[in-house]
């Protein structure tokens, strides 16, 4: 058997769903599961599909980070390829099979490239901007469109709120920007 934390309160995604959050909440929220991914990485842990649907906010506001089953340590070597960790072979005939949610998955993650830290990163931005705005940085009716999106195609800034400053949309392109 499996023992678990029972982690009481409503996922971001649900909250999400109702409505965009007031920028206040956003940021709050956000800068919470920011702090979660920092302990994380400081392990040396890529969560590797972080999305509203694992972000839980308690009845207090606070977050937890949920569901590191697709997580990996990353390896110390300098010479490790870091591009198995979001891949994995299903035949050395067969291409790789992307790990993770599409419309959270970065750039270098859809490729099958090296990956670090900065994947992370880059989901975190897309739930900073789905979580302003109400709508996911990129859309799409299938997982080919959306992995086309986030490769060809940057977010539809004016979706944002004309309350979030320059200083936060500053760093949502940052953490959407498509060369790590």
């Amino acid at each position: 058997f499996i023992v678990m934390e029972l982690v009481e309160g409503e996922t971001l995604d649900k909250r999400i769903s109702r409505a965009p959050l007031p920028v206040d909440e956003a940021l709050d929220i956000c800068r919470q599961v920011a702090e979660g991914l920092e302990v994380a990485q400081e392990k040396g842990i890529v969560h590797r599909d972080l999305k509203p649907s694992n972000v839980m906010v308690s009845a207090e506001g606070k977050v937890k980070i949920l569901d590191f089953g697709l997580a990996k340590a990353l390896e110390p070597l300098p010479t490790a390829d870091l591009s198995k960790t979001l891949t994995q072979e299903i035949d050395v005939t067969k291409p790789a099979v992307i790990l993770g949610t599409a419309p959270y998955v970065s750039p270098e993650q859809t490729r099958g490239r090296p990956l670090d830290t900065r994947t992370d990163i880059w989901s975190f931005g897309c739930v900073l901007y789905e979580t302003l705005a109400g709508k996911r940085a990129f859309p799409g009716s299938t997982t080919t469109e959306v992995l086309a999106k986030i490769l060809e195609r940057e977010p539809d800034w004016s979706q944002l709120p004309g309350t979030v400053t320059e200083n936060v949309r500053r760093l949502l392109r940052r953490c959407l920007e498509k060369d790590p």
